[in-house]
């Protein structure tokens, strides 16, 4: 059973993975490509050139025959989103608009690793929220920088005190305390000479807590008031807190609005809560990093257009390079890519208090395509009055546009190169696709990798498992659920409980069996073996198949097997008195005397 047996009833995972689909879910952060009845890609979790990566509608089902990486729904999330079992749980739920049933039957719910950490966040967050009460020269700042109250409320906005040690003196006061406060990324180990003890991480600034999804603090952003540096000082990486994943401001636009058609991504906090506060409760801001392959995976799965900000000048035009580049395999059918440049020496801060909220939309609605902004940005390396840079510029832009996945997108890219370098697209896209296939020569993937298979190459207990693994229909060809469950200590019990499973539910998936398996010692192995390839083709050949093989089984492992067993442990050992019993009945059954039995 799921780590969450007892709080979330195992019919609604039942119910997350029938409804998910895998495809779509996978396709949302890897480019995937039809073969045949499945689809493949590069593995997303090792380094790769040839597609090893495959999943499988039918079993809804992932598989990497390069890495060994396999799992459903639920464990692509854990994997790739690198969330752990109950927050993939909620991910899942909260895609399919579910809302998490509460199972109390089990007694109460234990503690998850991290919820301690959650809870000490949650108070230091009101620390800061109440110490920002008490700071006249704290809130004058706010004042001054256009912030009213409700949106410090909103925001959870607060101040930590000037002094070296307030956390500390206020949450720690002993090492157990003080190694969660350092989990935590609140605090800091003196690493001077002859010095020990912690000091607060953050002083003296305007605290912005980053949350989740569920509105739970995961860490701070720092702003100083006066002078100083660094600017912004974030919390660490830690248990809770991962800056290449997490967007400050989503949780309180999720909030805000219902439905999220755009979102905004600027460079502030101070600017989310800006625009937030004028009425555009869209924006969310990085955390002090680059745009991640992480954040867009999280943003297009939220909304189908999203627009970046950046500064006018040339270090913001750097950055939007950056988010572009990172942005170019998510940029298909039906989602939109923007860029907004503002005036140098403004921000949406400064830019929203003074025009208000109307004119800045007026901004966005102007905003710079990608492919404008690539073509525009590409053709300035270009002379393109002349044939040789018109040729450099078609050359700059092709392996950009290679990363482009194919559709509509993809060739209204290619229209708009094919505008600046004066040639017909179709030419264009051919000359552009020869050049590609010149360049990964000899990186041709094979139609499929070589893979298992369990035609004869596994044991008979092994196969019946498989048949019924990948075909749970397939035990409803047996007249009654057989004895199994002594034909082999390690398989036979395995094998008995698929039977009866899939026997009271024939409609379950490959996919539902295996997470109804997790968290169970058997469980990796029929992982395994769920990701193997099944030669056969529906379930009423795998009935037949499963028939023959469960009465091999049970030829193979009748009263003969456990005679011989019995007979070569009493050559060991001294046999039980059960054991010497059950040999005596085996051997009565024979009709065979115990002195005959003794010669074999």
């Amino acid at each position: 059973m799921p780590a969450m047996a007892g709080r979330i009833p195992q019919a609604f995972i039942d119910e997350l993975i029938a409804r998910s689909d895998i495809v779509e879910l996978v396709g949302g952060r890897v480019q995937l490509q039809k073969a045949g009845r499945e689809w493949k890609a590069c593995c997303p979790f090792h380094a790769e050139k040839t597609p090893s990566f495959w999943v499988s509608p039918a079993k809804q089902f992932y598989h990497c025959f390069g890495c060994g990486a396999h799992g459903t729904a639920l464990g692509f999330l854990m994997e790739y989103d690198k969330l752990s079992f109950p927050e993939a749980v909620e991910e899942l739920a909260g895609r399919l608009g579910l809302e998490l049933p509460r199972d109390d039957a089990g007694g109460a719910p234990r503690a998850r690793a991290g919820d301690d950490l959650y809870e000490l966040l949650a108070q230091v967050t009101q620390f800061y929220r109440d110490a920002l009460r008490e700071s006249a020269r704290a809130l004058d700042y706010l004042a001054a920088r256009g912030l009213d109250t409700g949106t410090r409320v909103t925001f959870a906005i607060g101040y930590a005190p000037a002094g070296w040690d307030a956390v500390l003196r206020r949450f720690g006061g002993n090492a157990e305390r003080e190694r969660r406060l350092l989990e935590a990324g609140l605090v800091v180990e003196r690493s001077g000479q002859g010095e020990s003890g912690c000091y607060d991480r953050f002083r003296d600034r305007i605290m912005f807590p980053i949350r989740d999804a569920r509105g739970r603090v995961l860490g701070f952003g720092g702003r100083v008031i006066d002078q100083g540096e660094p600017k912004y000082l974030n919390s660490p990486e830690s248990a809770l807190f991962h800056k290449g994943r997490e967007l400050y401001g989503l949780f309180e636009a999720r909030q805000a609005l219902r439905q999220l058609d755009r979102l905004l991504v600027v460079e502030g906090y101070m600017d989310v809560a800006r625009l937030a506060q004028a009425g555009i409760r869209y924006a969310v801001a990085m955390l002090g990093t680059a745009t991640t392959a992480e954040h867009l995976h999280r943003l297009f799965r939220i909304t189908s257009e999203v627009v970046f900000c950046f500064d006018g000048d040339r270090a913001g035009r750097a950055a939007a390079w950056r988010a572009l580049e990172n942005s170019l395999e998510h940029a298909r059918d039906g989602r939109q890519l923007r860029f907004l440049f503002l005036p140098e020496g403004e921000d949406p801060d400064s830019l929203v208090g003074r025009e208000g909220a109307g004119a800045f939309e007026q901004r966005l609605a102007g905003a710079m395509p990608l492919s404008e902004f690539l073509v525009t940005q590409l053709a300035g390396q270009a002379d393109l009055a002349s044939i040789d840079g018109r040729a450099r510029l078609a050359e700059l832009a092709r392996p950009l546009i290679a990363r482009v996945p194919e559709g509509v997108y993809r060739e209204l890219l290619l229209e708009r190169l094919a505008q600046e370098v004066r040639m017909p697209v179709v030419r264009l896209a051919e000359l552009l696709a020869a050049r590609t296939a010149a360049a990964t020569s000899g990186a041709r993937a094979p139609a499929r990798p070589q893979q298992r298979s369990t035609a004869g190459r596994q044991p008979l207990l092994t196969q019946a498992i498989l048949l019924v693994l990948h075909h749970p229909a397939a035990a409803r060809a047996l007249g009654e659920v057989p004895e199994v469950a002594a034909i082999d200590a390690r398989g036979g019990e395995v094998l008995a409980k698929l039977l009866a499973m899939a026997r009271a539910e024939p409609e379950l998936t490959t996919a539902q069996i295996v997470e109804r398996w997790r968290e169970r010692p058997e469980g990796a192995r029929l992982a395994e073996l769920a990701a193997e390839e099944s030669l056969v083709p529906d379930p009423e050949a795998a009935g037949r198949e499963l028939v023959t093989a469960i009465a091999r089984l049970r030829a193979e492992s009748g009263p003969d097997r456990r005679l011989d067993e019995l007979i070569r442990l009493s050559r060991d050992r001294q046999l039980t008195s059960e054991e010497l019993l059950e040999f005596q009945q085996l051997l009565a059954n024979r009709g065979v005397s115990p002195e005959a039995s003794a010669a074999r």
